[in-house]
């Protein structure tokens, strides 16, 4: 039996501006994961998952191909998962097998609602480790990352991968996204998956980064869940009545999120809240550009609780609801934060930052 856990995720800064490829984003991993169960069985294979009910969906192989037995499935991001790695593993000289495979998430609440904490890129990072192990491909983070990222285009996923950084790396994150295009063309032309994930991705950068030790980051819940591939549809297509508008805020995204870096590397926190309110008003300002809903009056109401107690808040992610997120200089006190946000219908998330070696 192998096991295997993939942690979620949260953006701290450069949303929206981060699907450009080039254009820089701060992540998260957090210690809430997803993990996948992969068991050897002969003849047929099963996936399994307690968020679709526990029932198995059973599926055979037709010329080393992967058969489900039901059309309509939830896998698709598994599924995508299991094509990538097993062509890769192919290419290796490795012989397909079946298997049992069982995923678990801690990222959803136990209702089921999501927290927007990136579980479609867990379950595809953790399914692509779980098969890298099963067959023996000896994957670093770079194979693991880019086999992910690989399994998500195929879904026509129009997310930047970062969560599928966080989710293979860990820890604090400064992420560039590759392009895209060229990626696609490389694959039009029959390049192998060996082959393309031996290459030099264009733009694409993943940089670990070590937080001030007096920076604590607290999360708030609205309760309300957001589609992220939604939103970023909705703002791809409102953006091209403002291109000159876009174009500003995709040069001040940079600008905030590069000297939000600097602030790390030179553990300054109040240079990294002074980026983290900038960011906010940066996303304010496209959300009025483009008519999209970013901060929604929970988002809103949870920032500006936050901001009375001292802290530096804003909406993660795509917005809509979902999380927000604050950061805090470990030295302010936060139980009268958490009090006020009761009082708003706003959850605290006890959440941490999870990095590689605590599990």
């Amino acid at each position: 039996m192998i096991e295997v856990s993939a942690p979620g995720k949260l953006y701290i800064a450069g949303e929206y501006a981060v699907v450009e490829p080039g254009h820089p984003a701060i992540l998260v991993a957090i210690d809430q994961f997803i993990t996948v169960s992969l068991e050897k069985t002969e003849n047929v294979g099963s996936i399994t998952s307690f968020q679709y009910g526990n029932l198995p969906v059973l599926w055979r192989r037709q010329n080393d191909l992967l058969v489900l037995d039901k059309r309509e499935n939830p896998f698709h991001y598994i599924l995508a998962a299991i094509n990538v790695t097993e062509s890769y593993a192919k290419e290796l000289g490795k012989e397909l097998s079946f298997y049992s495979l069982m995923v678990d998430s801690e990222l959803d609440s136990s209702n089921g609602r999501k927290y927007g904490l990136g579980s479609s890129a867990a379950v595809t990072v953790a399914t692509v480790q779980a098969l890298c192990q099963y067959y023996d491909l000896g994957a670093n983070n770079e194979t693991i990352f880019k086999l992910a990222a690989l399994a998500h285009l195929s879904v026509k996923s129009n997310g930047s991968c970062g969560d599928v950084a966080a989710s293979v790396y860990g820890g604090w994150l400064a992420f560039t996204t590759f392009d895209r295009e060229w990626v696609l063309k490389q694959q039009e032309q029959n390049q192998s998956v060996k082959t393309l994930i031996e290459r030099e991705w264009p733009h694409l950068s993943i940089t670990p980064l070590t937080p001030p030790l007096d920076l604590r980051l607290v999360i708030g819940w609205t309760g309300s869940p957001a589609s992220t591939s939604h939103l970023v549809d909705e703002v791809t297509n409102q953006r091209s009545r403002d291109k000159q508008a876009y174009e500003v805020f995709l040069k001040e995204s940079a600008l905030c999120v590069n000297r939000m870096i600097e602030a790390f590397q030179a553990g300054d926190i109040k240079a990294i809240q002074t980026q983290i309110r900038k960011n906010r008003e940066l996303l304010v300002q496209m959300s009025k550009d483009t008519g999209v809903t970013i901060e929604t009056p929970s988002l809103t109401q949870l920032c500006e609780v936050a901001e009375t107690y001292n802290g530096a808040a804003k909406s993660s992610g795509a917005g809509g609801g979902d999380c927000g997120i604050v950061l805090f200089d470990r030295k302010e006190g936060l139980l009268s934060l958490m009090t006020a946000w009761e009082e708003k219908d706003i959850t605290n998330l006890p959440l941490h930052v999870y990095t590689k070696a605590e599990k």
